[in-house]
């Protein structure tokens, strides 16, 4: 099975990058996107040999996820059942017979760190959330965690140290998830891999310097490890300021 997941910082802006084309190139079994931005009858995109799943946000113009799936679902559900968090549409869960499937867009914590104490409450209530399913089947989750984990993961870890996504206290979310049990997918392969990012700034020629951060993921339960095939990065695809990643598993 190849999976997908791809923050594309508004899907009606992204579509007139080639966002069809690049979608059906990359022939997934499950393709994610996060950052929507956009409101239901919006946009006009039903691939065929899909099912197709959309969470929008209450805000127009604002966050979103959706999801493709070319085998459908025993159930899907939208948000983790709090109305705090599920407001902005930033969760989607599939079942499948052996194991739980979902994209997610995890608040960022913004200039300043204005949002950061939400942050932390979202951190903990996912957390809770994807250790309750797990204990009925393993879990795969993806999407824009918002994190760059360790200074192996961005191009300046020392004047970010403070700034959202390289805060300690979000970092060390991350950290707790490996603690758990979860797989950070990439790094099982790669694990000393420099410059390997997902996300570059708009300004200052950031991609073109590759000075970016790797904040897309996939993450698993432990006891899919034996199924992990390959993890893939994609910088040579554009469309938005973040670029797809890629899960194999059989």
């Amino acid at each position: 099975m190849k999976f997908i997941s791809w923050n594309v910082n508004g899907l009606r802006a992204c579509m007139t990058k080639g966002f069809a084309e690049i979608f059906e190139n990359l022939d997934a079994d499950i393709f994610c996107l996060q950052e929507t931005k956009l409101q239901a009858g919006q946009i006009d995109f039903a691939p065929e040999g899909y099912h197709s799943y959309w969470n929008y946000a209450e805000k127009k113009g604002y966050s979103g996820t959706a999801v493709f799936t070319k085998q459908e679902p025993i159930d899907v559900t939208y948000g983790m059942g709090i109305e705090e968090h599920d407001k902005e549409g930033r969760l989607i869960t599939l079942e499948f017979e052996d194991f739980y499937f979902i994209t997610v867009y995890v608040p960022n914590s913004q200039d300043g760190l204005r949002r950061l104490e939400y942050r932390m409450k979202w951190e903990e209530d996912f957390l809770a959330y994807i250790n309750t399913l797990q204990e009925k089947k393993p879990v795969v989750f993806c999407g824009d965690l918002n994190v760059a984990h360790k200074e192996i993961d961005l191009k300046n870890p020392k004047t970010n140290r403070k700034n959202a996504g390289f805060t300690d206290e979000e970092r060390g979310c991350f950290s707790r998830l490996m603690e758990e049990g979860y797989i950070d997918s990439f790094r099982l392969f790669y694990p000393d891999t420099e410059g390997a990012y997902s996300w570059w700034s708009y300004r200052f020629h950031a991609r073109e310097k590759n000075a970016g951060w790797r904040i897309d993921y996939f993450v698993t339960s432990s006891a899919l490890k034996d199924r992990l095939k390959s993890a893939t990065i994609h910088p040579e695809i554009f469309g938005s300021d973040h670029c797809p990643v890629e899960l194999i598993m059989e």
